[in-house]
């Protein structure tokens, strides 16, 4: 079964691990978290995975502006670096 990608507000705080709405709503006014896409009042799971990864340092800006296949270029050649 997909997953859906557009979620309302409490599905994408629950996505995102917010216990309330107001920690989900914090999270919105910190920027940690992209608002709803525009024009409607739900969140797309991609730009929510997006940020946390940014967020959580997983992702630095500069891999982020990188093309998927750029991006998949380098996790290779860290990881043959690694072995």
């Amino acid at each position: 079964m997909t997953e859906k990608r557009c979620l309302t507000k409490h599905e994408a705080a629950a996505y995102c691990g917010c216990n309330t709405l107001a920690a989900f709503d914090s999270w919105l006014q910190k920027g940690i978290v992209p608002k709803a896409i525009a024009g409607t009042n739900r969140w797309d799971r991609k730009a929510l995975d997006a940020a946390l990864d940014r967020a959580s340092g997983l992702v630095t800006d500069s891999a982020a502006e990188l093309t998927p296949y750029q991006r998949w270029k380098a996790e290779n050649a860290r990881k043959t670096q690694a072995a």
